[in-house]
């Protein structure tokens, strides 16, 4: 009688769990329940992180260059023979690979590059972008909920670190009148104190804006649904999830031209406004909200047109072209080194 091998175990490093409750935590939790079906499938800090199961792991599956950086060297070191994917973040891509000799390595011993969106690889040394593979990550899709017609409601979803710029967010809000007719929802934990202070400094100057600080992310995901749209001013990213569940809930989204983002809704969206631009901004707003209440426009309706461009990337987001993009790369990866362990 023949015996079926059992499928290579897949040990995903992250250095977020579920404590940290952020995109990567997200992302690897997610992916060890698209890959259940396939692979025996654990969930890592570090590795090695137990002798007996380390020794079974046939593939790494790691997320950050830099932060995962001496879980991979380990696996490099000690599996030179078992395939290793590494995922790139956007500080990964937009900060940490031009200078920092650890994330550097880490793109030098994988055998694919994972970039999850279409920007990505333009990042990468040009010797390495053969080793490449876009992954969207994606979104269940839910009905967008009522919205009011009163006013703009805006929502910006992320914690307060210098890399969202939350300060553009402040600014913003102290542009902005009361009587403009638009309201600010901001969530996040305040991961610098400083920031915290500047948002509660900004909500007690500002009655148009509140920032609620963190909450759970089925609540993050109503207020999404809710708004009419969602504010991503941030720096740098390697492909927000906040954005594709803002797409998958008929929700707009205004964002920073950055890399990252563009990556995510196309170079020809037309919600686009330069990185700490608040004067960009506060128009695209503006424009938003006056949208609103328009059944025949006499001139195109910003908001409509961004919707219907949102709804035109939304099948980009579906988790079964993630599912198949993702198995894609990690079969590949063991055809160029097949694993018996």
């Amino acid at each position: 009688m023949a015996f079926q091998a059992p499928p290579p175990s897949v040990c995903i490093v992250t250095p977020a769990l579920a404590d940290a409750n952020n995109g990567n935590w997200q992302t690897a939790r997610r992916w060890a329940r698209m890959l259940g079906s396939v692979y025996r499938v654990r969930l890592v800090r570090e590795w090695p992180d137990n002798e007996r199961l380390a020794s079974q792991d046939g593939l790494m599956l790691a997320l950050h260059a830099r932060r995962s950086a001496a879980s991979v060297a380990a696996w490099a070191q000690k599996h030179p023979d078992r395939p290793l994917v590494l995922t790139l973040t956007g500080t990964d891509l937009y900060r940490d690979i031009a200078h920092d000799p650890q994330a550097q390595h880490s793109l030098a011993v994988a055998d694919r590059l994972v970039v999850l969106q279409e920007a990505g690889a333009d990042q990468l040394p040009p010797g390495l972008r053969d080793r490449c593979r876009v992954v969207f990550q994606s979104s269940t899709t839910r009905q967008a909920l009522p919205k009011t017609s009163r006013h703009l409601r805006v929502v910006v979803v992320g914690h307060l670190r210098e890399e969202k710029s939350p300060q553009t967010v402040f600014d913003i809000a102290r542009r902005l009148r009361p009587q403009d007719g638009i309201r600010i929802d901001h969530l996040g934990h305040a991961l610098d104190p400083a920031l915290g202070e500047e948002a509660q400094a900004t909500a007690r100057a500002c009655p148009h804006y509140r920032w609620l600080g963190g909450v759970p992310h089925t609540q993050a995901r109503e207020r999404i649904q809710r708004a009419h749209v969602l504010l991503h001013p941030s720096r740098m990213e390697g492909g927000a999830h906040v954005i594709m569940e803002a797409v998958t809930s008929g929700t707009a989204v205004l964002a920073s031209n950055v890399p990252g983002n563009v990556g995510m809704l196309g170079c020809d969206y037309a919600g686009f406004f330069p990185w700490g631009d608040v004067t960009a901004a506060c128009t695209l707003l503006r424009q938003c909200r006056d949208s609103l209440g328009e059944h025949i426009p006499p001139q195109p309706s910003l908001l409509r047109h961004l919707l219907a461009q949102c709804r035109s990337r939304a099948p980009l987001f579906a988790p079964a072209a993630e599912a198949r993009a993702l198995q894609s790369v990690l079969a590949e990866a063991l055809c160029w080194k097949p694993v018996a362990v």
